[in-house]
């Protein structure tokens, strides 16, 4: 790789997409440029690998690190986003390892979220602090362009794939109780995961297009639609995750492929009619 560049104000290389996920998404990749990012937010979980792949510049970022050495809720998600909003990014690939909270959602299924539910606390989840007020939307936070096109390359590469889902965002870095696996099982909704929240909410936030593919690794807490079913452990949500490491980068670079860049997505008119005053 080359020297890690330092940038600061508007003197940055294009990119169009960006992709929050760890090194296995870009190793493959040939002429993949370090870049450090300076954030008015502090800096964010890592340096950012810029490639070229299917003719479109794409920007990486490994949200908890490369070493995973960030737990979720220290993650910088203000700085992780502005840093590739700074980049030109205006479309967001999320994958996240997450759990389920239904039993026809299994193991190694992919979910594509178009909800979510925020369960965390204390997360800075706003640029606008003022003097300017926006109350942005988030209604539909998931861009539905990306999330359709997502679900196609999902299904082509022969993975079960739920086109809908809710995933609601728990603190972390603590796993469930099995009294909250039950009360979230209850709400009816679908996935369990620690960083979809305020990221998604951020990237909206900054007229960003952003799409959730979950992995399913595991049961919460063992509670699966009133079925009972063995608690997960650190090492078994690990184990699924690294047999589902390839799936998941042959899907993100195969999605990188198939966005237009002249895609408009609601997402990026999130601020038309958000500023008070």
């Amino acid at each position: 790789m080359e020297d890690v560049m330092v940038l600061s104000g508007f003197e940055q290389p294009a990119a169009e997409i960006g992709v929050f996920g760890g090194s296995g998404f870009y190793s493959l990749l040939e002429n993949v440029q370090e870049v450090r990012i300076e954030t008015p937010y502090g800096p964010p979980s890592d340096i950012l690998f810029l490639a070229e792949h299917a003719g479109k510049r794409v920007a990486f970022l490994p949200r908890h690190g490369r070493s995973h050495s960030i737990p979720p809720h220290k993650i910088n998600y203000r700085a992780n986003v502005w840093a590739m909003k700074h980049l030109g990014v205006r479309y967001l690939i999320s994958p996240c390892a997450a759990g389920s909270l239904q039993a026809h959602v299994q193991p190694e299924h992919f979910v594509v979220c178009d909800q979510y539910v925020d369960r965390t606390r204390g997360r800075a989840d706003t640029f606008y602090e003022g003097p300017e007020v926006y109350h942005v939307s988030a209604a539909d936070p998931f861009c539905p362009h990306l999330r359709r096109l997502a679900i196609e390359v999902i299904r082509e590469h022969g993975i079960t794939v739920h086109e809908t889902g809710t995933i609601v965002v728990i603190q972390g870095p603590r796993f469930s109780t099995k009294a909250e696996s039950r009360w979230f099982t209850e709400a009816g909704w679908q996935v369990i995961g620690m960083t979809a929240y305020p990221e998604a909410h951020l990237a909206l936030e900054q007229a960003i297009a952003v799409v959730n593919i979950s992995l399913i690794t595991d049961y919460d807490s063992g509670i699966a639609a009133g079925e009972q079913v063995t608690p997960v452990t650190s090492d078994e949500v690990y184990a699924v995750f690294q047999k589902n490491a390839e799936r998941v980068k042959s899907v993100v670079l195969e999605l990188i492929g198939r966005i237009p860049l002249d895609l408009d997505s609601p997402c990026h008119h999130a601020l038309d009619h958000a500023k008070i005053g």
